[in-house]
């Protein structure tokens, strides 16, 4: 029955790291709408930031995000100078209302940037956002090429959580993604975050990769473990070379089907179950002391473009090629490639280029699949709450628990749940609630 389960339930959708996702975006969103959009924001507005750095000194075949492959510093040098560019508009656009209580550094390799312009960076964002005291900063590491110098910057920056991808232990595995990383190499970065002060490390596992079996998912959630991280993102692999064209570098026949991967993704969870990992969601784990624990724990769990997190602020800024920021009113995402981008913001202008305008009917189903995916459950209070739409779509979720036949969810007057069964198949579930769902060319990873 799980293996019929699997067939029915894994055909591709989105991951849902915001509603409507992005396929959806459109050019009828442009920099004069995020300038008023940025005027609107009120005074007391909590902030978070997303900087995106696109570069990397190997490109690895497995990854999906926007980046570029460059040996020289030259072009990262020029592109920090667009940031700043970026980072001036956006200020000048906010007028200094506004705190912000998150940043986020992510790419790409934002450990690529050298310790002088980490500094530099850190100096432009002082000097023109008001930054709590207690503003977590986190970044993503690559742990290739890192010395002693830029884990002192990360320290200076203000670092408290570091994001560290491990994808996979094993050396045939890490050969046919181009991606050679010891499990050395690996704890000396852990290790060197946390004596600078970082309080929480989160290790990022893929599953669903080129020869990995159940043997060496085994054996590198074993070792992650010995590294003792206080989070774990648990991602299924997703193949779009129609979109990456570097991932056709990766032999297809070498992956694992959908039955092997859903029996991969099952086993390293339970390993991290056992090993005191808590679930968050369908793809995090947990210490119970980790806020994102906490957060899961007082129904508080939120999930964004950088996948589940405990960050309530109100709005989130993405600046940088590609970035893509979520405000009340709705979301804007930057030129994606380098240089046309650099050019737009050093030319004094914004680097909007689609995005997407929110309805009521947007705010409702993009509530009810945040939910279903971070808590598993919807109640009609809490639908209510939108008026006779939400009355209406928690109707709706009731009429889909009556005719579910592999009971993935449940429903009474008062809650509509996804069952045990039917968590890892959560993203399916969700489908259900998404009104764009088919419409345009989007295509999509698997679901499990």
């Amino acid at each position: 029955m799980q293996a019929d389960l699997v067939t029915r339930y894994s055909a591709p959708v989105p991951r849902y790291t915001s509603y409507p996702t992005a396929p959806h975006f459109h050019a009828g969103i442009t920099p004069q709408t995020y300038a008023r959009w940025l005027g609107e924001v009120p005074e007391t507005a909590s902030i978070s930031l997303y900087l995106h750095i696109p570069y990397c000194d190997r490109l690895c075949w497995f990854c999906g995000c926007h980046t570029k492959h460059t040996l020289r510093y030259e072009p990262i040098a020029s592109y920090l100078e667009a940031l700043f560019a970026e980072i001036d508009w956006v200020a000048e656009k906010l007028g200094g209302r506004g705190r912000v209580t998150a940043i986020h550094l992510g790419g790409g390799s934002p450990t690529m940037l050298s310790a002088p312009d980490m500094t530099r960076l850190k100096q432009r964002l002082e000097t023109h956002f008001a930054i709590a005291q207690t503003a977590e900063i986190s970044i993503e590491i690559d742990p290739n090429d890192l010395g002693e110098d830029r884990f002192d910057a990360m320290a200076e920056f203000g670092l408290t959580r570091a994001s560290v991808g491990v994808q996979d232990f094993d050396e045939k595995v890490q050969r046919a993604i181009n991606r050679l990383q010891s499990f050395e190499q690996t704890s000396h970065v852990i290790n060197s975050v946390r004596q600078r002060g970082v309080h929480s490390v989160n290790v990022d596992v893929l599953y669903g990769l080129p020869y990995q079996t159940l043997e060496s998912i085994e054996a590198t959630i074993a070792q992650v473990l010995t590294l003792n991280p206080d989070r774990t993102a648990l991602f299924g692999y997703a193949h779009v070379p129609w979109m990456k064209k570097h991932q056709q570098m990766i032999p297809e026949a070498a992956l694992p089907d959908i039955h092997a991967r859903y029996a991969q993704s099952q086993l390293a969870a339970g390993l991290l179950n056992e090993g005191g990992m808590g679930s968050i969601g369908f793809d995090h784990f947990a210490k119970p002391s980790d806020s994102l624990a906490i957060a899961a724990a007082n129904g508080k769990l939120r999930r964004n473009f950088q996948g589940y997190t405990d960050d309530r602020a109100d709005l989130l800024i993405g600046l940088g090629a590609s970035a893509i920021g979520q405000l009340p009113q709705g979301y804007v995402q930057n030129i994606t490639p380098t240089g046309e981008y650099q050019k737009a913001v050093l030319a004094g202008n914004g680097a909007t280029t689609r995005g997407f305008a929110l309805t009521d009917a947007d705010r409702l189903h993009g509530f009810a699949i945040e939910a279903l995916l971070c808590r598993f459950a919807l109640t009609r209070a809490e639908l209510q709450v939108f008026g006779p739409a939400g009355e209406a779509l928690f109707e709706t979720a009731q009429g889909l628990a009556e005719a579910d036949p592999d009971g993935l969810t449940a429903a009474d007057a008062q809650s509509f749940t996804v069952t045990e069964q039917g968590r890892p198949f959560v993203r399916a579930i969700a489908a259900q609630f998404d009104t764009y769902l088919g419409a345009g060319a989007a295509r999509h990873s698997l679901a499990v």
